[in-house]
C-alpha cells in the first residue's frame, strides 16, 4: 500500500486505482477521462488571492491525489494553490525563493530515510521560517516514531498517510491555514507598529509644512503594506490644508489616482462621495472609516485645519484600523509641533525683519530691501542645490546682512551724498559689529546671520573687506548674499542714487563673475531672472 489517502492509492490486480470516500473504485485507465487528478501543472492564479501549499512527496500520486481532493478548497474566500517538490532539496530551492507559503505537507521518506526530517530543520534552522505550518506524513510510522518527531522536530503535525481521509485532511489544512493566519495578523501588528514607530520618527523631524504631507501619505503606505498577502501598492490618497483667506482646502500632496492635483481646491477636484466623507470628518472632527477608505481630520491649538484621505481597493482588516488609528495620532501631534515650530519661527522673522528695519533707517524702500534680499539669496541657494533646511537657515538670517549698522552713526547712515574716505572707513566697520552681535550665540540661524554680516562684502577675488578672503574662502552664504545684496541696492532708489535698468544689473553681474561673485553664484542668478522678476512683483520696489 502506498498510504491510505484521503481517496487512498491501492495496487489491485496489477490495476491502478483511486478509492474514494465512498469506496467508489476509479481505475486508472479511465483516470483521464473522469478526472485530470495526475497532472501536476499549476493553474494560473494571483498570488495574493490564494493561500499557497507546498507539497513534498517523491510519489507522483501524492501530489496528484492531494490535487483532486483540494480542488475546491476554500479558506476566507480564498481558495488554494498548489505547488509540488519532488523531493527535499527541491522544497529547500522552492521555500528559499517563495516566502509566503502558507503550509507544507512533507513526506518523511524520499531521497533518503530521513530526508523530510533534516528538511524540515533546514526550514526552521537555516531558512528562519517560523510562520509556515509543517504538516509531516509518513506511510511507515515505525520508522519514524511521532513522539520522537513531535519532540526533536520543530513541526506542526504528524499524520501517517492511512489515516488521512479526505475529511481529516480537510480538517488540518484549514487548522494549519487558520494558524499560519493568526501568526501573519501577529507579525502584521508587530511590523505595523514597528512602521509607525519608523514614520513617526521621521515625520517629528519634519519641519516644512509640503515635505510633511508628502511624507504623511507615503509612511501611511508602509505602515499598511507589510505582507505580500495583503497589497495596497494600488491605494491613493491626498492631504489638504486649509486657506484660512479663501476658507477652502487646498490640496498639497497626493498620491495615486489624485497625482496631478497639487494645490488645486478640494471641490474642484475630488467626488462627491469623497467630499461626503471628508465632510463627516469636518463636521465630527473626528477621524471617519468606511471598509476601504480613512478621511483624517486634524486641528492645531491655533486653529489650523487639515484633511487627509486615503482609499485602498481591499477592504480594511481590523489590524488596518488600528495601526491608521494610531498613526493618525502621531500625525496629528507631529502636525502640531510643526505649527508651533512655524508659529516661532515666524516670529523670530518678524523680529528680524523689524530690527533690520530700524537698522536700515525707518524708511519703506529699506525695509522691504531686507526682505528682498532674504528672497534672493533662497532663490540663488535652491538654484544651487541646497537642501531645504540650508535654505531655510539662509532665507532668515540674509536679511540680518546689515545688522552691524546698528553701530553706524546716523550722519553717515543717512548722507544724501557720496562718502569721505574716513566715512567709508567707519561704514566699513558694520561688517565686523555685526558678526560680534551674533558670535556668542550657539543658535544655527543667529550664527549663519553672524557669518553673513561679516562676509558679505567680501569679493571672489580677495579685494574685498573686512578680511580680504578668496574664493572659497569665503562661506557659501556669504557669496549668496553678497549678490543678492548688491542686486537689490542697484535696482532700488536710495536717497543718494537712482535705480538702474534690470538689463545694466544683469550686465554688471556677467562683467562682475569671477571677479565680485562667486562664478557659481553668478551663475545661479542669471539662469533665474524669471523667478527673480517674480520676487520683485511680491515685494515690489516702489
Amino acid at each position: 500500500m502506498v498510504g491510505g489517502y484521503p481517496k487512498c492509492y491501492k495496487r489491485l490486480n496489477g490495476l491502478e486505482k483511486i478509492m474514494t470516500n465512498n469506496d467508489e473504485l476509479i481505475f486508472a485507465d479511465d483516470l483521464d477521462q473522469k478526472s485530470n487528478i495526475f497532472s501536476t501543472e499549476e493553474e494560473p492564479v494571483e498570488d495574493d488571492e490564494c493561500w499557497k501549499i507546498l507539497v513534498v512527496d517523491d510519489d507522483e500520486i501524492i501530489h496528484a491525489v492531494t490535487k483532486m481532493v483540494l480542488a475546491d478548497y476554500q479558506f476566507e474566500n480564498r481558495s488554494l494553490k498548489m505547488i509540488s517538490a519532488y523531493s527535499a532539496q527541491e522544497a529547500i530551492d522552492i521555500l528559499e525563493k517563495e516566502d509566503d507559503i502558507a503550509l507544507i505537507l512533507l513526506d518523511i521518506i524520499m531521497e533518503t530515510d530521513d530526508a523530510g526530517l533534516k528538511c524540515a530543520k533546514h526550514i526552521r534552522e537555516n531558512l528562519q521560517n517560523h510562520n509556515v505550518r509543517i504538516i509531516m506524513r509518513t506511510g511507515q510510522p515505525g520508522q519514524a516514531p511521532e513522539q520522537e518527531v513531535i519532540v526533536n522536530y520543530d513541526i506542526n503535525d504528524y499524520k501517517a498517510k492511512t489515516e488521512l481521509t479526505a475529511q481529516k485532511l480537510f480538517t488540518v489544512v484549514t487548522a494549519s491555514l487558520r494558524s499560519y493566519q493568526q501568526i501573519k495578523s501577529i507579525e502584521r501588528n508587530k511590523l505595523g507598529l514597528e512602521n509607525i514607530i519608523n514614520a513617526s520618527r521621521t515625520i517629528f523631524k519634519i519641519n516644512s509644512l509640503n515635505v510633511f504631507a508628502e511624507g504623511i501619505l507615503e509612511h501611511l503606505t508602509t505602515v499598511l503594506n507589510i505582507d505580500k498577502s495583503f497589497i495596497y501598492a494600488k491605494s491613493s490618497g491626498f492631504t489638504a490644508y486649509e486657506d484660512s483667506q479663501k476658507q477652502k482646502y487646498n490640496i498639497v500632496a497626493s498620491t495615486g489616482d489624485f497625482v496631478g492635483n497639487e494645490n488645486k481646491p478640494l471641490d474642484e477636484v475630488v467626488s462627491q462621495e469623497v467630499l461626503n466623507n471628508l465632510n463627516k470628518a469636518l463636521e465630527k472632527k473626528e477621524n471617519i472609516f468606511t471598509d476601504k477608505t480613512f478621511a483624517g481630520y486634524f486641528e492645531t491649538e491655533s486653529g489650523e485645519h487639515s484633511l487627509i484621505y486615503f482609499q485602498s481597493q481591499r477592504t480594511f482588516t481590523d489590524i488596518d484600523y488600528d495601526l491608521i488609528s494610531i498613526y493618525a495620532t502621531n500625525v496629528a501631534i507631529a502636525f502640531e509641533n510643526i505649527s508651533l515650530n512655524n508659529e516661532i519661527k515666524d516670529t523670530q522673522k518678524e523680529l528680524i525683519y523689524i530690527l533690520s528695519d530700524v537698522v536700515e533707517g525707518y524708511s519703506r524702500e529699506t525695509a522691504i530691501h531686507v526682505n528682498r534680499v532674504g528672497a534672493v539669496a533662497t532663490m540663488i541657494g535652491k538654484k544651487l542645490g541646497m537642501e531645504e533646511r540650508e535654505l531655510e537657515v539662509l532665507s532668515i538670517a540674509a536679511p540680518m546682512h546689515d545688522i552691524g549698522k546698528i553701530g553706524t552713526p546716523d550722519h553717515i547712515l543717512q548722507k544724501p551724498g557720496k562718502l569721505t574716505e574716513e566715512e567709508y572707513k567707519v561704514m566699513k566697520k558694520h561688517a565686523e559689529y555685526g558678526y560680534h552681535i551674533f558670535q556668542s550665540s550657539k543658535r544655527v540661524v543667529m550664527k549663519a546671520a553672524g557669518i553673513i554680516a561679516h562676509e558679505h562684502h567680501e569679493k571672489w577675488d580677495g579685494t574685498g573687506y573686512p578680511q580680504g578672503l578668496k574664493g572659497d574662502d569665503i562661506h557659501i552664504y556669504g557669496r549668496i548674499t553678497a549678490l543678492a545684496d548688491v542686486v537689490d541696492a542697484l535696482v532700488s532708489r536710495r536717497c543718494y542714487k537712482e535705480p538702474w535698468p534690470f538689463e545694466d544689473v544683469v550686465a554688471l553681474v556677467k562683467e562682475q563673475r569671477g571677479k565680485h561673485f562667486d562664478p557659481q553664484v553668478a551663475d545661479a542668478f542669471l539662469n533665474s531672472t524669471d523667478e527673480y522678476q517674480e520676487i520683485l512683483a511680491n515685494l515690489p520696489l516702489d
